[in-house]
Order: C-alpha cells, then sequence, then structure tokens
C-alpha cells in the first residue's frame, strides 16, 4: 500500500511538472530599443520638456491632460527652455505631486 500511494505521488508531481512547461508562455524575442519616433521621446523612454509637444507630453505623463500639456507648452513658448525638470512647478497647475509622479519620465536637454 505504501509502494502505490508513493508511485501515485510521484505520477502526480510528474504531470503536474510536465503540464506546467506546456502551460507556461514562450518567451518571446526581446525586442531592440524604440527607435525614436517623435522627436520629444528619446530611446530611454524619457520625455525632454524643451522638445515635447501637446500630444506627447499628454500621453506620457501622469496626471498631464490637454490643458495642463498646453500650459506646458506655452509657458516655454513665452519663457524660454526649461532649465531644469524642477522649473516645471512654475507652470499653472502643475504641482508636486504630479512633478513627483512624473520626475523619472522627465528630462531637460
Amino acid at each position: 500500500m505504501r509502494n502505490s500511494y508513493f508511485s501515485s505521488l510521484i505520477f502526480a508531481v510528474l504531470a503536474s511538472l510536465a503540464f506546467v512547461t506546456h502551460a507556461a508562455p514562450t518567451p518571446k524575442a526581446q525586442a531592440s530599443p524604440a527607435v525614436v519616433t517623435e522627436h520629444a521621446t528619446v530611446q530611454t523612454g524619457k520625455v525632454d520638456l524643451n522638445t515635447a509637444d501637446v500630444s506627447v507630453l499628454q500621453r506620457e505623463l501622469f496626471g498631464v491632460g490637454t490643458a495642463k500639456a498646453k500650459a506646458i507648452v506655452a509657458y516655454r513658448e513665452e519663457n524660454g527652455p526649461f532649465a531644469s525638470v524642477d522649473e516645471l512647478l512654475e507652470v499653472k497647475g502643475i504641482g508636486k505631486s504630479i512633478l513627483e509622479r512624473n520626475r523619472d519620465k522627465l528630462e531637460v536637454n
């Protein structure tokens, strides 16, 4: 009886392993880094505040819709290029929480 229990247990383990290996997704080939499709995003995935247009800003940044994206572009046109990412706080409608949520995605060139 002990032998049949052990055999059943081994069979169950092996069957589970076989199922897991067939059910596991096959690894896909790693895609090369994204080619720059828009002038504002670079291969690192960051958004350049000095070149991004309204559509890129609203698509890539958390909490930034059309109105805030237009305000960022308008600020840049009125005051010149951003000197640092922290200067984004000067834009009306952009607060510390929005800046901190997006800090890792932003750069200034």
